[in-house]
C-alpha cells in the first residue's frame, strides 16, 4: 500500500516541481475512490499533496457528477464499477426504456416503504431513484446494494448466499432460507421473459430465489422492458395472475392490454423521456404513474425463445 501511495504521489509532483491541472488532479482522485472504494480526508490530502480545502473542493466536484459521496471524515466510490458498466453495455439496446420504466416503478414507492429488489438493469435503474428517500430496502444484487449503501436514509439489508458471477446476483439455498423470513410491501421482479402463460427466467436457481421473492412480499410488481415480451425462456417463475402489477414501455402491442385484463393483473406502461403531455392509462383501475400511456407496435404476444440468459 506504500508503494501505491508513493506512486501517486510521483505521479501528482514527479520531483516537486510540477503539480498536475485541476482537471488531472480529480481524474487522479476519482480513480484512487474508485479503486478503494472508501478514502478518509486525510489520506487523500497526503496521496495529493494539496490542502485540505482543495481535496474538498474536488470531492464536492465528483459528488455533483454523481460519482461520489461525502461521509463523516471521508468518500465513498458511487459511480460505475465493472459490474455496473456491463449494465451500461445495454444503452444501445433500449436503455431508455429501462430508465422509463424505473422512473415509474419510483412513484409506487413510499416512504417508510419496505421493499425488495431482484437484480438486473431495469431494477438498478430503480435503485438510482431512491438513493436518498426513507426506506428499507432488501436486495439480492451486488450492483444495488453497493449503490444504496452509501445512502444516509436507507436501511440496506442484503441477501447472502452464492454469487453468480455474470449477473451478480446471490442465489442458492442460502439465499433462499433467508428470503423465507423474510416480510415485505414491495417485491420488485425483472424477468428475461413474459408469454401469456407467466413470467420466465433461464437461470433455474434463481427462478427459486424468484418464487422465495413473491411470497415474501404483499405486492409484486414486475419491471420488464417490451422486448421481454413474447419471449419465453427456460424456467417459469410465476403466472401472469400471481403478480399484482407488470410496468413496462409505451412500445408495447396494445393487444397485451386485454391479455393482463383477463389475468387481473393491472398493466402500465412509461412513456418515453421525449414523449410530450402523456395521458396516464392502465389495464385496470385507477393510473398510479403520472407517465404512463398506451401505444401500439409491431410487438406482438406470440412467443419466442429469450436471447438473454438473464433479467439484464
Amino acid at each position: 500500500m506504500e508503494e501505491y501511495f508513493h506512486a501517486l504521489k510521483e505521479n501528482y509532483h514527479g520531483s516537486g516541481k510540477k503539480t498536475l491541472s485541476t482537471e488531472s488532479r480529480r481524474e487522479k482522485l476519482r480513480d484512487h475512490v474508485r479503486a478503494q472504494g472508501f478514502a478518509a480526508l486525510g489520506e487523500l490530502t497526503s496521496i495529493l499533496g494539496v490542502s485540505e480545502s482543495t481535496v474538498r473542493r474536488d470531492l464536492e466536484a465528483l459528488e455533483d457528477a454523481g460519482q461520489t459521496r461525502r461521509t463523516h471524515g471521508g468518500v465513498y466510490w458511487t459511480g460505475e464499477t465493472d459490474t455496473i458498466s456491463t449494465f451500461r453495455s445495454h444503452r444501445d439496446d433500449g436503455w431508455a426504456r429501462k430508465q422509463s420504466i424505473g422512473r415509474m416503478a419510483a412513484t409506487l414507492i413510499e416512504d417508510g416503504d419496505t421493499i425488495l429488489l431482484d437484480g438486473g438493469s431495469t431494477v438498478y435503474e430503480l435503485a438510482r431513484l431512491i438513493v436518498n428517500r426513507p426506506l428499507q430496502v432488501v436486495t439480492n444484487s451486488l450492483p444495488v446494494a453497493h449503490l444504496l449503501s452509501t445512502s444516509d436514509s436507507i436501511d440496506l439489508i442484503m441477501i447472502g448466499g452464492c454469487v453468480r458471477r455474470r449477473t451478480s446476483v446471490t442465489i442458492g439455498p442460502m439465499a433462499d432460507a433467508m428470503l423465507a423470513d423474510i416480510n415485505v410491501a414491495k417485491t420488485f421482479l425483472s424477468v428475461a421473459g413474459v408469454t401469456e402463460r407467466g413470467f420466465f427466467n433461464s437461470d433455474m436457481m434463481l427462478v427459486e430465489s424468484e418464487k422465495a421473492m413473491l411470497a415474501a412480499a404483499d405486492q409484486t410488481i414486475v419491471l420488464a422492458d417490451s422486448t421481454k415480451f413474447g419471449k419465453v425462456s427456460l424456467s417459469q417463475i410465476c403466472r401472469l395472475e400471481d403478480v399484482g402489477q407488470v410496468l413496462t414501455d409505451s412500445e408495447l402491442d396494445k393487444r397485451w392490454k386485454s391479455i393482463f385484463e383477463s389475468a387481473g393483473t393491472e398493466l402500465l406502461l412509461a412513456a418515453s423521456a421525449s414523449s410530450s403531455a402523456p395521458t396516464p392509462t392502465a389495464s385496470q383501475g385507477a393510473p398510479v404513474a403520472s407517465d404512463s400511456s398506451i401505444h401500439s407496435n409491431s410487438l406482438s404476444p406470440s412467443s419466442h425463445h429469450a436471447d438473454s440468459a438473464n433479467s439484464l
